[in-house]
């Protein structure tokens, strides 16, 4: 799994349906045989896109380390970290879509994270996790959940996503 994930332009993803989109990254790049998505709450403000995903991947790393490749290394022997092996996929979707891919993502035992509303007004992870840990499953504000695992597990908890534009 050595080749260059690539995927076309956001029009091309926005046109095609999940399974289609698959299909034709297929041809272009390996197969995978799990995934690795993020689903966003649909009103999130761009910063907050952006922060919480770069959250939410970070858990994934930490849990499943299979999903870490080796270090990477320029032409000048200048060293950097490794990252994900397989792409990220980012998909939104509203309140009730994160809440059901939540609870399928529970009953499949999936790897997963997730952000709440709550963590936007925390200063640092202990309180991060103090403010999660404060709130019932059924009473999370979810405005993110990370999952990974089986293809076809992941397509179905994320049923009713759609590609993040």
């Amino acid at each position: 799994m050595q080749r260059t994930y690539k995927t076309g332009t956001c029009a091309d993803r926005q046109s095609q349906s999940m399974s289609t989109r698959s299909m034709s990254t297929r041809s272009m790049s390996t197969r995978f045989d799990t995934k690795i998505a993020v689903l966003l709450r649909e009103d999130l403000e761009t910063w907050q896109r952006l922060n919480v995903t770069a959250f939410l991947v970070s858990g994934l790393g930490s849990r499943v380390p299979e999903l870490i490749g080796e270090p990477y290394e320029d032409a000048d022997g200048v060293a950097y970290l490794p990252m994900f092996r397989q792409p990220v996929l980012v998909f939104e979707g509203t309140e009730e879509t994160l809440t059901a891919a939540h609870t399928r993502a529970l009953s499949r035992a999936l790897p997963r994270a997730l952000f709440t509303g709550d963590l936007f007004s925390t200063g640092h992870d202990d309180a991060n996790r103090a403010a999660v840990r404060a709130v019932p499953t059924a009473d999370l504000d979810l405005v993110g959940l990370a999952v990974h695992g089986p293809r076809n597990a992941v397509d179905k908890v994320l049923k009713g996503a759609r590609m993040h534009p």
